[in-house]
């Protein structure tokens, strides 16, 4: 079987790799989009049946293409966001190919280039980059053992409130996954357990503005990764039922009850940190800080925005958080399902090149590699607090391609007598 060759691969037609595409097409590169499921393929099966972006229409979106038929303020439902994606990709034609999986890809010794194998033979490139995204493979803590007797999984694998079991639902963390969930089963009518740990907690919406608006005139979405870390904050915030801000004092008094950071398992009973008070309150402090930077906004440039003094008055506090539980016995209160909203990790073994760190992470400047020829696209915080956002992941799939452009311009300077090598 003869063997493909292209200049650039992009593993991924995510919003990493579509965004990707647009701007190696603009530079005129060559290359090819390999996606092992459909475009956007997370978006439609890898989340929740109700959830819709974190963001409004007018926001989340790529600058070149508006959701047609979408109000601008509205928050787009998953499926229209992977239709969108599909609507973009087709504007450009990118070269994306479906139903492919790349399984190896390594150095081609003397070359420069990489040998790539994938489900539907081999391709030698150039250079490749991992569009793969942020949320690859779902994390369940090792706490419960499988025998346990309750039925276990992940954000990524939960759909409804009629899928789980009959019973009571503990739900393990409290970011946007888990706290819409927890909301959303507590409507259903669910008696809902919520073990929250450390946190952000914007507000949806002060003074007339979503927190996105309020995140770029502040300059924040642009704000660099800070120390090591700090990077993986969890942030607690959803467009659900139209946009609300993820108040937990709000939720405990709809009634769920909620509990510290989990901590272990012992014959059939969960025990939790003594942290609530804490965590709570530093989210709280969040919350406060971006009332408090919007109102210095608002004095600062005399934007014409409403007081909302609201804002700033606190639900009761729940005995839940006042006397918080330390144990609970899981068949004693009813609970059935455990749900992990605990995050995902990445996967990059498939890469065997010298560009990630001893824990397997990418070793990498705004996306370009240590490694020469490699890149990342879609990572969190890979230049910006936005990366990880349809938007700001656009922006950094530009500075990449941008480098491509630059090396493929050295790449073909011939010197005087030289003749130009067939390329790769």
């Amino acid at each position: 079987m003869a063997v493909e060759k292209v200049d650039t691969l992009v593993v991924g037609a995510g919003q990493a790799g579509v965004a990707m595409s647009e701007h190696l097409t603009s530079h005129g590169v060559p290359h090819l989009v390999l996606e092992k499921n459909r475009i956007a393929e997370a978006w439609r099966t890898g989340r929740w049946d109700s959830l819709v972006a974190n963001g409004p229409a007018w926001h989340d979106r790529f600058p070149n293409l508006e959701y047609e038929g979408t109000d601008p303020e509205a928050f787009p439902a998953k499926e229209r966001v992977a239709d969108y994606m599909v609507e973009y990709a087709e504007r450009f034609n990118a070269p994306i190919r479906t139903g492919v999986e790349v399984t190896r890809a390594g150095r081609i010794d003397g070359t420069g280039g990489f040998r790539v194998e994938t489900s539907d033979g081999v391709i030698e490139t150039k250079r490749i980059v991992a569009a793969t995204g942020a949320f690859q493979h779902p994390v369940i803590p090792p706490v419960v053992p499988e025998g346990a007797g309750v039925n276990q999984l992940h954000s990524f694998h939960y759909r409804n409130p009629d899928q789980l079991p009959e019973g009571a639902v503990l739900v393990v963390g409290a970011g946007s996954s888990g706290a819409q969930i927890a909301d959303e089963l507590n409507r259903a009518g669910r008696k809902v357990y919520l073990s929250v740990g450390p946190h952000d907690r914007p507000p949806r919406m002060y003074r007339g503005r979503d927190f996105v608006w309020w995140l770029g005139v502040l300059g924040l979405w642009d704000q660099a990764a800070l120390e090591p870390g700090k990077e993986h904050v969890t942030i607690s915030v959803s467009g659900a039922y139209g946009g609300q801000t993820m108040d937990f004092r709000r939720l405990a008094g709809e009634g769920v009850t909620l509990l510290g950071l989990t901590e272990s398992y012992d014959n059939g009973t969960m025990k939790f940190a003594d942290d609530l008070p804490e965590n709570i309150a530093n989210g709280d402090a969040d919350y406060l800080k971006m009332l408090d930077l919007a109102d210095a906004y608002v004095e600062r440039t005399g934007v014409d925005l409403p007081e909302e003094p609201e804002a700033r008055r606190a639900f009761l506090d729940p005995d839940s958080l006042t006397n918080p539980v330390r144990e609970l016995d899981l068949a004693a209160e009813g609970i059935t399902t455990i749900l992990w909203a605990t995050g995902f990790r990445q996967d990059f073994t498939w890469m065997k090149v010298d560009a990630f760190d001893e824990r397997g992470r990418p070793l990498h400047q705004r996306g370009v590699s240590a490694e020469p020829g490699v890149y990342f696209l879609g990572l969190p915080w890979q230049s910006r607090r936005g990366s990880t956002f349809i938007w700001g992941v656009w922006h950094d799939a530009k500075h990449v391609a941008d480098q491509i452009a630059i090396q493929r311009h050295y790449e073909g300077y011939r010197g005087p007598g030289e003749h130009r090598a067939d390329a790769l």
